[in-house]
């Protein structure tokens, strides 16, 4: 199975310095930019476990990222924790948590803090993974049986069955995984 990925994203690269030294240690991969317009680009060909989002960035802000975000298909199930330096302001958490953010943490904040919520959304993108894999894994088996009951039949039907075009297709059975 893959490392889980962390996007994260501000406009200050300190605060990217930080939040990498705050989270060092976690089975994670950090990838990180510095304005909304390098995290959609990189959203569209990396899968991220969390997405740790400034709200307040020159250009495109954390709120209209965050936006962009949750429209796309492919990105809409990644959880948004919010970062800001801005003290606690009800309006503004209130939009990050309509833009579709999991939570809304106002500097100063405790890094434990941080380093939990991140270990639990990291935790639950690699359950899903699993999970996807078990799911694949289960169709290619119910294929394997479905190929393997077809044949049977086919033999008890035919009682002729051609030997070579048996073996190729028992072949083919054998090696899926």
């Amino acid at each position: 199975m893959s490392i889980a990925r962390v996007l994260a994203v501000d406009d200050r690269r300190e605060n990217l310095l930080a939040l990498q030294a705050i989270l060092e240690g976690l089975p994670i991969e950090i990838e990180s930019v510095t304005s909304g317009e390098d995290a959609l680009k990189r959203l569209l060909t990396g899968d991220y476990a969390v997405i740790l989002l400034d709200a307040h960035m020159p250009g495109m802000d954390g709120f209209e990222t965050a936006g962009h975000v949750k429209q796309r298909e492919r990105t809409r199930h990644i959880p948004i924790l919010f970062l800001t330096a801005v003290d606690y302001d009800p309006h503004l958490a209130f939009r990050g948590y309509q833009a579709g953010a999991v939570d809304y943490i106002t500097k100063p904040f405790d890094p434990w803090v941080l380093r939990s919520k991140v270990a639990v959304f990291v935790d639950l993108w690699s359950m899903h993974t699993e999970l996807a894999l078990r799911a694949a894994e289960v169709g290619r088996l119910r294929r394997a049986v479905d190929e393997a009951v077809a044949l049977l039949d086919g033999a008890g039907r035919d009682r002729t069955p051609d030997p070579a075009a048996a073996r190729a297709r028992l072949d083919a059975v054998r090696e899926l995984p």
